[in-house]
């Protein structure tokens, strides 16, 4: 009788376990979720340039939540670019690699909404280390998102638009919006396979850029630790003259979920 019970305790256990991995996986579904996250990025990218190049881009993207008051939160989203490309430029034997401009964008959302919700500004900060890996420009604008979700799916939409205010005057203008619409589904095990679109438009040139994403993700925990990992591939739908033709995607995120 005392082996069934410790059984049916470790069974239940695990089982509890895994109900809370989803749902931490689930959170991680959601942009704006109250969750302080460290997702490494890392994006390689085929084809590209006159000389068929490639750029390997990770993008260090923390996520912290701070409250404002008991309904509302406002959601710190940043975007450090680091980036190693070869054989872009025309000629194609150049290698460049540095940091490139950050982007940061604040959501305030509030705590309870259904569907879901944030918007707020979006700044673009010209911290490349090399002046072919930026823009030299400062831009700003506004976002949002939006999504809902229900039982294991998360569906909704992200947006972006900046405009240059300051910078180098014989740079190219920013003049750009960003759509991402995406879709997951996150299983008991803990398993989210997502499906996005990152298409960027830009105005001054006229030109699209329409990657769509497909990537799994398993969330685990080392110790009391939770990290997920992640994979996948893309492909460019449509990209200006000399744009990638595909790419890869993976890397790994830390969670710290509140207590």
């Amino acid at each position: 009788m005392k082996h069934r019970i410790t059984v049916l305790t470790l069974a239940l256990t695990i089982s509890g376990l895994r109900a809370e991995n989803a749902e931490l996986a689930k959170k991680l579904s959601n942009p704006i979720a109250d969750l302080i996250s460290v997702p490494t990025q890392s994006n390689y990218d085929f084809g590209i340039g006159p000389g068929d190049g490639a750029k390997w881009t990770t993008n260090i993207q923390p996520v912290i939540p701070i409250g404002l008051n008991d309904g509302w939160n406002v959601i710190s989203r940043t975007i450090l670019p680091v980036i190693d490309q070869e054989g872009i430029l025309p000629g194609g034997g150049s290698d460049e690699s540095g940091l490139g401009d950050v982007v940061q964008s604040f959501f305030f959302s509030p705590k309870t909404s259904d569907p879901i919700w944030g918007a707020g500004p979006v700044f673009l900060i010209p911290t490349a280390t090399d002046e072919v890996l930026g823009g030299e420009k400062w831009g700003i604008g506004p976002t949002a998102v939006v999504l809902k979700q229900e039982g294991p799916w998360t569906y909704g939409a992200l947006v972006n638009h900046l405009w240059d205010f300051a910078g180098e005057d014989d740079r190219n203008s920013v003049n750009a919006t960003f759509l991402q619409p995406f879709v997951g589904y996150t299983t008991p095990a803990a398993t989210t396979y997502t499906l996005n679109l990152e298409s960027t438009y830009d105005w001054q040139g006229n030109d699209w850029t329409v990657p769509v994403n497909f990537v799994v993700s398993q969330l685990v925990k080392i110790g009391d630790q939770p990290v997920q990992f992640f994979a996948g591939a893309r492909y460019y739908f449509d990209t200006p003259d000399g744009g990638p033709e595909w790419g890869l995607r993976f890397g790994l995120t830390f969670l710290f979920p509140k207590h």
